[in-house]
């Protein structure tokens, strides 16, 4: 398997896309971006539009990532609410989240008009509700917050419009789209004005001396910038500066079909932890209810089909009956420990940058991280740049910190531990498991030939034991989020290197 989604199926991946070529030599440009997603393509054309040199980099293809794998919600509320963004980071930095997240959508929305994107692009509201009778004071806590940060024209509701649930919160003015129509039509405006895109070209070295940028490529390439940017879901231009400051998640999505009329085009998500979130996808003859949530942290259960029933009960129980799933699959998103992505200089450097720790908001903070890294690398200075700031140290969430990097440790301990099977003979086919085998522990994989295969469980990153996804029939990493395909190969980062080949 060479691609994450093998029994999973995104709704967004229809969308048709200019393709990019493979790096076939060294390169010299002003701004190399590692990563085609949304921040990626986003960096590139905010560099681009100040006339700099620009190319972007993919170890997969244009798009092809966790962009992919959205649910495609524009809003400008935090998932971790701002009552917790104030707590832990203040008033100010909560207003300057609330500021680059409205400029984000704004962004989307003028990009689109001034390119000519048809990307269902819609203005929406977008609801937040207590899932039961009670919430504890959550939702009216959050109104005062939201307004505190900028919101000023959110509104209190009894409940949700013609559903029997607790309070709600009413956020006008939110948006949705098809993101890979958008990023395809992005993409294309950016070959036409010069940007280089390339495709199959793995980034595995950062080195920075004397103000330039030194990349090179698994292929033995070598790209010289004035300014890099990994705008990667994890980044990978270095160990540990910002992977202990955030913790991989797996969330999950369906969509399936509704009589047009019976489900109002708005944005939802419940109270719940994990929380659910809702929207409609448009169609000719009926429109597609697109249902996400039953998060948990990467690696450490395998029951992605029955995350995906979970969510139908849980939809069908405020919606009424669906139509058949059509689509589902699963993404994965990382957790900052103090609820604000990472997106400025990277910790010890001066010309290269990162953007991450979505925090399932993406979309959003993948184009205002864009916007904060042009102004830095540009002008030297962005005002939302403080409250993104990957070097930063935020004390009240070390709590968080220190519970997530707990489970490194437990995982490492892993690799003293018996196997999940005690034979290869135990592996049925579209199956893996963890066994010892020659003393080491080992990640065995059948396919549905039969065929073995036998890799190390020790992911190529930092030495985490990796664990089997059925759902996407990958290897995942609970330490840091890396994916590896049954063979062994990278789906995605921070490992840089697939995981060693073993004999039976």
């Amino acid at each position: 398997m060479n691609a994450i989604g093998e029994l999973s199926r995104s709704l967004w991946m229809e969308a048709g896309f200019p393709r990019g070529r493979a790096l076939a030599g060294n390169l010299e440009v002003d701004v190399a971006v590692v990563g085609a997603g949304i921040a990626g393509l986003s960096t590139a054309y905010e560099f681009a539009r100040l006339g700099r040199r620009v190319a972007v980099f993919d170890a997969g293809t244009i798009a092809g990532g966790m962009t992919a794998r959205t649910s495609a919600h524009l809003s400008y509320e935090s998932d971790d609410y701002y009552q917790e963004l104030i707590r832990l980071r203040g008033e100010d930095e909560a207003r300057q989240y609330f500021q680059s997240q409205k400029a984000a959508v704004d962004r989307i929305e003028q990009i689109a008009l001034r390119k000519g994107i048809d990307c269902d692009f819609a203005r929406v509201d977008g609801y937040l509700f207590a899932s039961g009778a009670s919430d504890n004071g959550l939702i009216e806590k959050e109104r005062e917050a939201a307004m505190r940060a900028g919101f000023a024209d959110v509104t209190l509701l009894e409940s949700l419009p013609g559903r029997a649930t607790g309070k709600a919160l009413r956020f006008p003015n939110q948006a949705r789209f098809h993101p890979l129509k958008y990023l395809s039509g992005l993409a294309t405006a950016l070959a036409r004005g010069g940007v280089a895109l390339y495709e199959q070209t793995r980034i595995v070295s950062f080195r920075e001396k004397d103000g330039q940028v030194t990349l090179q490529s698994a292929g033995g390439q070598t790209i010289r910038a004035g300014v890099a940017v990994a705008a990667t879901n994890s980044p990978v231009n270095d160990f540990v500066a910002i992977h202990t400051k955030q913790a991989p998640y797996r969330t999950y999505v369906f969509a399936a079909p509704v009589a047009k009329g019976t489900v109002p085009d708005c944005l939802f998500w419940d109270t719940q932890d994990p929380y659910h979130y809702v929207r409609l996808q448009p169609r000719q003859e009926d429109d597609l209810l697109i249902v996400g949530g039953e998060d948990h942290k990467s690696g450490v259960v395998a029951d992605g089909e029955l995350r995906i029933a979970a969510l139908r009960d849980w939809a069908e129980e405020l919606f009424g009956p669906l139509g058949e799933t059509e689509f589902a699959w699963s993404g994965q998103v990382y957790e900052p420990v103090d609820a604000v992505p990472f997106a400025g200089r990277n910790p010890g450097n001066d010309n290269i940058y990162v953007i991450t720790g979505d925090s399932g908001e993406g979309l959003t903070t993948g184009v205002a991280g864009a916007i904060i890294v042009a102004a830095l690398a540009q002008q030297g200075q962005c005002p939302w740049a403080p409250v993104y700031d990957p070097g930063r140290k935020t004390v009240k969430a070390l709590g968080e910190f220190i519970k997530e990097n707990a489970g490194v440790a437990k995982d490492m301990a892993q690799h003293l531990t018996g196997g999940e099977v005690a034979s290869l003979a135990d592996i049925a086919p579209g199956q893996g498991a963890l066994l010892r085998l020659h003393g080491e522990k080992v990640a065995a994989y059948r396919d549905d030939d039969g065929r073995l295969h036998i890799v190390s469980a020790s992911c190529s990153h930092a030495g985490c034991v990796v664990h089997f996804n059925p759902f996407e029939r990958c290897w995942d990493c609970p330490c840091h989020g890396s994916q590896f395909g049954t063979d062994g190969q990278v789906l995605a980062g921070p490992a840089l290197k697939p995981l060693a080949s073993r004999q039976a």
